[in-house]
């Protein structure tokens, strides 16, 4: 029975499978700088810090599902543009949503905003879903075993359910990340519809990576800011 699963998961353990394994969770870590900063975004959307807690533990239990079942079915998947211009289709239609809202006193676009629990976590799961179909296909193209690609999904969840706590934490700090996270899912959405119309026109990962960083950069490049304004001095009768 073992062995029936373990050849379906191609596992094989080498040294070489280590090093594969090792370049998968940093690929993952590297492409989930967005996925993170995007799923934070939507779990403020609940404006309270616990929800947001729960919201990002449950939604990515149900987005760790749905990412093991799109790897299991990836060669099937892969068949079909529709997933993918779905993919982008949706995460477009995130970017859109944000930038279209209304400015809050802050002078800021917000993402969606949720009024129970339950509205959170599908949406989350199906963000995730959406970012995977792009990683997925990258770490398929680094290793053909099953086992490895379910490792560093696996790892590579965890590494994004802390680094969207993170997020949470650092969007109340800084005036422009949460406009920059969109700015870098809109990148996403464009790659995969990119996909979509011509494979060719894909840009290399590094160009992505590269543009996420320096996108992520100008978030982080300016603090809320915390000063009071001054009153002014009240006039003296005398000067009335």
């Amino acid at each position: 029975m073992l062995d029936r699963i373990f050849d379906y998961l191609d596992f094989h353990f080498s040294l070489e499978a280590l090093i594969v394994l090792l370049i998968l969770v940093l690929l993952e870590a590297l492409l989930s700088a967005d996925n993170a900063i995007a799923l934070a975004a939507i779990a403020k959307g609940l404006e309270d810090k616990e929800l947001e807690r729960k919201a990002l533990n449950f939604g990515l239990v149900v987005a760790y599902v749905l990412r093991i079942s799109l790897i299991l079915t990836a060669t099937w998947v892969q068949q079909f543009w529709q997933f993918e211009l779905l993919g982008a289709a949706y995460l477009l239609w995130l970017v859109f949503q944000h930038f279209t809202s209304e400015e809050s006193k802050d002078d800021h676009h917000h993402g969606p905003r949720f009024n129970s629990l339950l509205q959170a976590i599908p949406v989350i799961a199906f963000t995730d879903l959406a970012f995977s179909l792009d990683s997925v296909t990258t770490a398929i193209a680094v290793s053909q075993e099953k086992w490895l690609v379910l490792t560093g999904a696996t790892i590579g969840i965890i590494t994004l359910r802390f680094m969207a706590g993170l997020f949470i934490r650092w969007l109340d700090e800084y005036e422009n990340l949460e406009d920059a996270g969109y700015v870098t899912v809109a990148f996403v959405g464009l790659r995969l519809l990119l996909k979509v119309v011509n494979d060719n026109l894909v840009p290399p990962e590094w160009i992505m990576i590269t543009a996420i960083f320096l996108i992520l950069g100008w978030g982080f490049s300016k603090r809320v800011s915390t000063e009071v304004p001054e009153l002014e001095p009240e006039k003296s009768e005398a000067s009335k």
